[in-house]
């Protein structure tokens, strides 16, 4: 099948980027205003940057109601901060709830029953329960688009890693203790071991 995008609406072409670009990992972002109040939220366009320097990227979508920015997005640019908290199943349930629209001033944490705690080195709080943590400052921020599905995207430069005891051994993350969650279309989320294969990269195709 041939698809001009010309000929789609953005509702259309979302669907055909998430039914197709998958399993997507999933960033639980944690923000603060210049108020202080908290939001969390969660992302599936999300990915890594580099490693030097240490750069990560998300792109909150504008709301498909009105085309308003995410509470996400307007704290980071009030504030230049925010924190990573990597999902394990464990706290999928309760994720999910984090990703209603609640209005503005509302804590989602506290909607989901999710502890918070002290970041070490930006204002936003990290999620306890999270395994791995990426505090992060604003390296670049960039807009694309107008109006119900355009966006942005959000580039942090990680300033620290937090990563529970048990899951860190000779400087690799022990992928199957982390146990993360994937992001695939509509509704549907995927584990990381439900089909696991290993293909060694040679160093010369030649």
């Amino acid at each position: 099948m041939e698809i001009p995008v010309s000929s789609l609406s953005w509702q259309e072409g979302y669907k055909i980027l998430s039914g197709s670009i998958l399993p997507r990992p999933i960033a639980f972002v944690t923000t603060m205003d210049n108020s202080g109040n908290v939001n969390a939220a969660p992302f599936s366009f999300f990915t890594a940057v580099c490693a030097n320097p240490l750069l990560v990227c998300f792109s909150p979508m504008r709301k498909g109601t009105d085309g308003k920015k995410k509470d996400t997005l307007l704290n980071i640019e009030e504030t230049g901060e925010f924190v990573i908290n990597i999902v394990s199943r464990s706290m999928a349930e309760k994720m999910n709830i984090c990703a209603a629209d609640y209005a503005r001033e509302v804590n989602e944490l506290e909607m989901a029953g999710l502890e918070q705690e002290r970041s070490a080195s930006v204002k936003p709080p990290r999620i306890k329960r999270s395994q791995v943590h990426l505090e992060c400052t604003l390296h670049q921020l960039l807009h694309f688009g107008d109006g119900p599905g355009s966006g942005s995207l959000v580039i942090g430069m990680v300033r620290h890693v937090q990563v529970n005891d048990d899951l860190y051994h000779n400087g690799k993350i022990d992928t199957e203790k982390l146990d993360p969650v994937g992001r695939l279309a509509g509704h549907m989320y995927t584990g990381p071991l439900a089909d696991v294969f290993e293909i060694i990269r040679k160093s010369d195709p030649g």
